[in-house]
């Protein structure tokens, strides 16, 4: 999927605008994320140490924990699992996996977006147990979309120190 980064224009759905976003920076890291050949993959250039799969590791986990775990309060294995027990990032599976948990996270956040108003208040469990602690979905949507712009620019820089690969898209 290859999708434009939405213009500002108007704007008549915010909501929808936001899940626009959404779907676009989950394109661009799939597509960031692609093409590399397995040193490439295993190679980190940054100093916090991350490989591409494990950044896109942490933006999967990232998005289950924020919007299952977070909003829905489902119980989720590892909500953690993109970190080892020191902090580390990890991933021990193959890029594509990795991918396709990504994809799947993107669809349950739409389907989520779709039943739910975004007004409303997380769930109590899963992450979140104290009623003053809850966030709306419109705050949890607003952190996983701000997650998302963040490490794409990351996924920007790596990618070009790896293969010279630049652009939006």
């Amino acid at each position: 999927m290859n999708l434009a980064l939405p213009e500002p224009g108007p704007v008549t759905d915010p909501v929808g605008r936001l899940v626009e976003y959404l779907d676009f920076f989950r394109a661009e890291v799939r597509r960031k994320a692609s093409g590399l050949d397995a040193e490439q993959l295993k190679r980190s250039v940054v100093p916090s140490g991350w490989t591409v799969p494990a950044l896109v590791e942490h933006l999967a986990h990232m998005e289950r924990r924020w919007i299952v775990w977070g909003f829905l309060g489902e119980d989720v294995p590892d909500p953690q699992g993109d970190r080892d027990a020191a902090g580390d990032w990890m991933t021990g599976r193959p890029l594509a996996e990795i991918l396709d948990a990504l994809d799947e996270g993107g669809r349950r956040t739409r389907e989520v977006v779709a039943h739910h108003d975004v007004l409303e208040i997380a769930a109590a469990g899963g992450k979140y147990t104290a009623a003053d602690e809850r966030p709306t979905l419109l705050g949890i949507l607003f952190h996983v979309m701000q997650e998302y712009a963040r490490h794409a620019g990351h996924l920007d820089i790596a990618r070009e120190l790896v293969d010279g690969l630049t652009g939006e898209h």
